[in-house]
This record gives structure tokens, C-alpha cells and sequence, in this order.
């Protein structure tokens, strides 16, 4: 396996990175100012997307882009190091279309919209002229087990009826929000399979029935997209707007989350090398007792550990982004787990050591250290808590230490 990026992943860097420095920095106070004062700053970013569009930094996660589709198509390897640039700044993704939900729901429209669909919803959204959201986890229901779902979606003639509320659907309070993608009961037999239950729907914003109750701060932080709590009361859609097959949500949703959870992962290891920067530069330049901070042997530990940490995450991240590119998403699908568990507790643990380093300033706005821990603690639930995941890599390990006992006929084997 060669570890060298090529030619075309070092062009792509340097001219993302030159883009963050010239354009998406300079942005960030003025971002900020409009966010702080309760609005989404759409004119600026706009303005940002159009620029990055321009300049073929587009639609840089989707590999399988068609010839009528916007974008730079680029693997899941190609794609890591650009992610890591971008997902510094934490708002900047979506300056080049890259931004979560959308671009997991990019990825299962691609893979399940009729084409009608595809029309209404994947091409605008392909465009930046739209955004979205999806609405899986519930308030009330232990939602890491996606099977104690109970939002429902009945049919009723030519309609499915939604009923139910979600939470931490982000992106509801975009001023381009335009519709959320909902999993939810469409099978309510008792004897029907646990995981063939569950469906898709589209369901447009501005829908009567669908109502924004709040915006959940995480770890009290507001984002100015929201990270909704909403209601579905009634809500009728058409069928058509069922999205792949009635029962399939699980299919669908193990779709979206694979390509997903490692995108969120590429942005926490730029995260974790911003917060060690700046772990060094504050070492270099403040003294305490008449010595460098640099000086002090704690924190040269902690640079060093950092280090060590974030390299060994992000082998760990291209390597499962060449297995996803080279034997699907199915295949890395342990792997995935693996780096969405190291990638979160990684990011707390460098940030804490930064914000120490900081001192009492670590912990305030007038750095990011605060905030990118903050993210770094809620992404061990994102996408799956850590205990979900933990549990799938050590049924594949006990898996395979079953099976090479019952080759020796310690265990009889399970067919038998």
C-alpha cells in the first residue's frame, strides 16, 4: 500500500489551502459576528461558494458524480487530506458543498432517487442551490438501536401520513432549507422482521404538519443551521417521495452513515492539528516561573502524544477510505467504526491538553479550543455512540476467534 499522495491530491491541497488562507479565514470574524447575532450568514457564504465553484473546488466528496452533476469527483482517499484543510474551520465545508447532512444525503439520493427525485431534490442540492436535513434520532426512544423507531409512516392511499418527533435534525433553520429526509415505521405488524420496519420519505419544508419546536444547543453552543427538535403531526407526502423501498430504511441508512461517519472523521484530525499548532505556538510563547511552557517536560509530553495520536488516526482514516474505494463501504464497515471511536476520543483529548496549555484563555471564545472540544465530546454520540460501535468491533473480533477455534475443534462449529 503506498502512503505518498499523488500528484493530483498534492495539487488539490495546495490550491484548497491557498483558497482557505485568501478567502474562508479572513471570513471568519464576520461569520461569527453574523451568527452571534442570530442569523446565518448567507449573503457571505454565498459569495464563498460561488467563488469555490468557480475555481473547481465543488462537490469534492461524491465519487460517482455523472456528467450533468457539478463537481470535482475524487475517491474517499483523495478526498481525506482536503477535508482535514477545510474542517478546520468548522463552517467552511459548505463553502464547497461539502457540508454534513448534505452530503450523506447526496450520497443515498444518488443511490436510491427515482428519477424524479433526482430532479427535484439531488440536483439543486448538487447545485448548493438548496440545503437539507435528516431526521432519524428520537427524543424519547434509545435511538442507537434505530429499531426502537417510532415515528410512523402509514399509507394511506396515494399518501403516506408521518407522525412523530425527531431531534438533532441540523440544518432546519438554514435559510435554504428546502426538505428533510425522515425514517419511521412503515410496517406496524407485531410478527413483521425487526429490520424491514422502517422507511425513507422525503418530506418538503414548509409542509403543513411539520413544525420546528426548538433548537437544541449542543454543549451549549448554538449553531445558527439549528440542531432541531421537530414534530410531524399529520404530515401527508405522496408516495412517490418514499425514498428506495418500503422496509428498506435500514438498507438506506447503513448507506448514508458509512461515507458520513468517516467525513466527519477527516474533519476532527484538521481539528486535532489546529488545536496542536496552537498547543506549540502558545508553548513557544508564554513563560511561567521564568521558563518557556515549552520548557516544562509535562508539556512537551503532551505535544508529543498529540502528535502521535493524530498520526496514528489518520493512517487509520486513509487506510479505511482506500478499502471503502477499493472493496465498498460494506467491507470497511468495522474499520469505520474503529476510526469514528478513535477520531472523537482523539479530538477531546488533544483539545483538553491545548486548552491547559492556554490556561485560563483556553476556555473562553478568544480562541477555538473551547468550541472544537465541545464538538469533539458530542461527536462520540454523532453518527453512533461509541458503545455501539465498541460492540460491533468486538463481535467481529470474537467472530473470527470463534471460528479458528472451531478449526481446531476446541468449539463445535455452528453449523452443527
Amino acid at each position: 500500500m503506498d502512503f505518498e499522495y499523488t500528484p493530483k491530491m498534492k495539487k488539490l491541497q495546495a490550491q484548497l489551502q491557498e483558497f482557505m488562507d485568501k478567502h474562508v479565514w479572513p471570513a471568519d470574524e464576520d461569520y461569527r459576528r453574523i451568527a452571534d447575532d442570530g442569523s446565518y450568514p448567507e449573503k457571505l457564504v454565498d459569495g464563498l461558494k460561488e467563488r469555490a465553484k468557480a475555481e473547481g473546488l465543488w462537490n469534492l466528496f461524491l465519487p460517482a458524480l455523472k456528467p450533468d452533476e457539478p463537481g470535482t469527483a475524487l475517491t474517499n482517499l483523495e478526498y481525506a487530506p482536503l477535508a482535514e484543510i477545510m474542517g478546520k474551520l468548522p463552517w467552511a465545508s459548505e463553502v464547497f458543498n461539502c457540508n454534513a447532512p448534505d452530503t450523506g444525503n447526496m450520497e443515498i439520493l444518488h443511490l436510491f432517487a427515482t428519477p424524479e427525485q433526482r430532479e427535484r431534490w439531488l440536483l439543486p442540492l448538487l447545485e448548493g442551490k438548496i440545503r437539507s436535513a435528516v431526521s432519524i434520532t428520537e427524543p424519547d426512544q434509545a435511538s442507537s438501536d434505530p429499531t426502537n423507531l417510532q415515528t410512523t409512516i402509514e399509507r394511506d392511499g396515494d399518501e403516506y401520513v408521518i407522525n412523530g418527533r425527531k431531534w438533532f435534525t441540523t440544518g432546519a433553520l438554514h435559510p435554504k432549507f428546502a426538505f428533510t429526509l425522515v425514517m419511521g415505521i412503515s410496517d406496524s405488524r407485531p410478527d413483521a422482521p425487526r429490520h424491514s420496519r422502517h422507511s425513507f420519505v422525503i418530506v418538503p419544508a414548509n409542509i403543513p404538519g411539520f413544525r420546528i419546536v426548538r433548537d437544541v444547543p449542543i454543549m451549549h453552543h448554538h449553531a445558527p443551521e439549528g440542531h432541531c427538535e421537530v414534530e410531524f403531526k399529520d404530515v401527508r407526502v405522496p408516495v412517490s417521495n418514499l425514498l428506495g423501498d418500503e422496509g428498506a430504511g435500514f438498507a438506506v441508512a447503513q448507506a448514508r452513515l458509512g461515507p458520513g461517519r468517516i467525513h466527519h472523521c477527516m474533519r476532527t484530525i484538521g481539528q486535532c492539528e489546529l488545536a496542536l499548532d496552537l498547543m506549540c505556538e502558545r508553548a513557544l510563547t508564554r513563560r511561567t516561573f521564568g521558563k518557556d511552557l515549552a520548557d516544562y517536560s509535562n508539556i512537551r509530553d503532551w505535544i508529543a502524544q498529540s502528535r502521535i495520536g493524530i498520526d496514528q488516526a489518520r493512517l487509520l482514516n486513509l487506510y479505511t477510505s482506500w478499502l471503502m474505494d477499493n472493496q465498498g463501504n460494506k467491507a470497511a464497515q468495522v474499520l469505520v467504526s474503529e476510526i469514528k471511536v478513535a477520531a472523537a476520543r482523539l479530538q477531546t483529548e488533544v483539545l483538553d491538553r491545548a486548552m491547559q496549555v492556554y490556561g485560563a484563555c483556553g476556555i473562553t471564545p478568544d480562541t477555538p479550543l473551547s468550541f472544537l472540544w465541545t464538538w469533539g465530546r458530542a461527536l462520540r454520540f454523532i453518527d453512533g455512540p461509541d458503545e455501539v460501535h465498541l460492540r460491533g468491533i468486538a463481535r467481529n473480533e470474537l467472530k473470527q476467534a470463534r471460528a479458528r477455534l472451531e478449526a481446531r475443534g476446541v468449539l463445535p462449529s455452528a453449523a452443527e
